[in-house]
């Protein structure tokens, strides 16, 4: 009998940390072949990717993580060819059953995507929907710290000595920061010059924060019309509403394999719950929240201003359907068409 000899196949799988990573090699029937922790540096993640080979070809690894501490593994494993699975961490009844530690995780990751129950690739991060992205978090972070400032010019204006407080009356709030901000420290009365001060400041900051965005919605519009070309020219898209939609699918959105897997991705695909003779569907709570909104504001803007849709409204609610029963099918409708945009982008 002849003996074929066979290359053994390795997963590896990653628990990442700010500092250190946790990594795991299985051989193709789940066998721990070695665990060993890596520094974050870049010399670190060269160091875990040739450990990994020293136990033979990679088929694929499993990063938790990968948006977060894990984003520059990724990235280096990518770029040698490897390819990379977002494993999410393990759930709270496996935890309790097998214990918490570094090494489980990162065992556990390296059997996720060994088996398949993890199987989204990550995304590559390299692109316009990564430039998106850090422009999307820098533009939500000014527009609360905006609120913010304005409620507290409010506040202030509320408690401040009479002659400021009457200034201050029925000031609207477009115009409440540049009030503030035209405001000049003045006078012996130490309530009234730092009140004074500090509206003089807050609205400084508003107005800075508002040519801030400014500068952010201009670039936003470039990326956003370099990443998807027509998906702002749908109906009820615009430069926010599609910048958040193209970071959701990522820079390689043919990982996602279908339009089913996008309205998955966004949440707004019905999760069979049948028993026995019942055979029902439930909500999906679950997805990317920032995107299952985008798809809700483009439902309520085209329930608004769109023939079809207020056609389809009235129709649906004739038949006994409810109001937020029509919406999840609209929005599993609108993931269905910009699924087409994203993927033609």
């Amino acid at each position: 009998m002849t003996i074929v000899e066979t290359t053994r196949l390795v997963t590896g799988g990653v628990d990442t940390h700010l500092d250190v990573h946790v990594a795991a090699a299985l051989d193709a029937n789940g066998g721990v072949l070695g665990v060993q922790s890596f520094a974050t540096t870049p010399a670190g993640l060269a160091q875990l990717h040739e450990w990994l080979l020293t136990f033979g070809p990679v088929r694929r690894v499993g990063v938790e993580g990968t948006g977060a501490y894990g984003a520059g593994l990724a990235r280096h494993l990518r770029g040698h060819g490897l390819e990379v699975i977002e494993v999410d961490r393990p759930n709270r009844q496996q935890r309790r059953r097998a214990g918490k530690s570094d090494t489980v995780d990162a065992v556990e990751a390296a059997r996720a995507a060994l088996s398949g129950r993890a199987s989204g690739i990550a995304k590559t991060a390299d692109g316009n929907a990564e430039a998106i992205r850090a422009l999307l978090v820098a533009k939500r972070s000014a527009r609360d710290t905006r609120i913010m400032c304005l409620n507290q010019i409010r506040h202030l204006g509320f408690t401040a000595p009479d002659e400021l407080r009457e200034r201050l009356r029925g000031v609207p709030r477009r115009r409440l920061a540049h009030t503030a901000a035209g405001l000049r420290p003045s006078g012996t009365d130490p309530v009234v010059y730092a009140t004074k001060l500090a509206l003089q400041t807050l609205g400084r900051r508003v107005l800075d924060l508002d040519v801030a965005t400014e500068r952010l919605d201009t670039q936003l519009a470039v990326l956003v019309r370099a990443a998807a070309p027509g998906l702002c020219a749908v109906d009820g898209i615009g430069i926010d509403t599609a910048a958040i939609l193209i970071v959701a699918a990522g820079d390689n959105p043919q990982r996602l394999r279908s339009e089913a897997a996008f309205a998955h991705l966004c949440g707004v695909a019905p999760i069979e719950a049948s028993s026995g003779k019942t055979i029902r569907h439930r909500l999906n709570r679950g997805g990317n929240r920032q995107a299952n909104h985008a798809l809700w504001r483009i439902v309520f803007t085209r329930m608004s201003s769109d023939e079809r849709t207020r056609k389809y409204v009235a129709r649906r609610l004739a038949e006994g359907r409810s109001k937020p029963e029509i919406i999840r099918s609209l929005k599993r409708y609108v993931a269905r068409e910009v699924y087409k945009h994203l993927q033609r982008g």
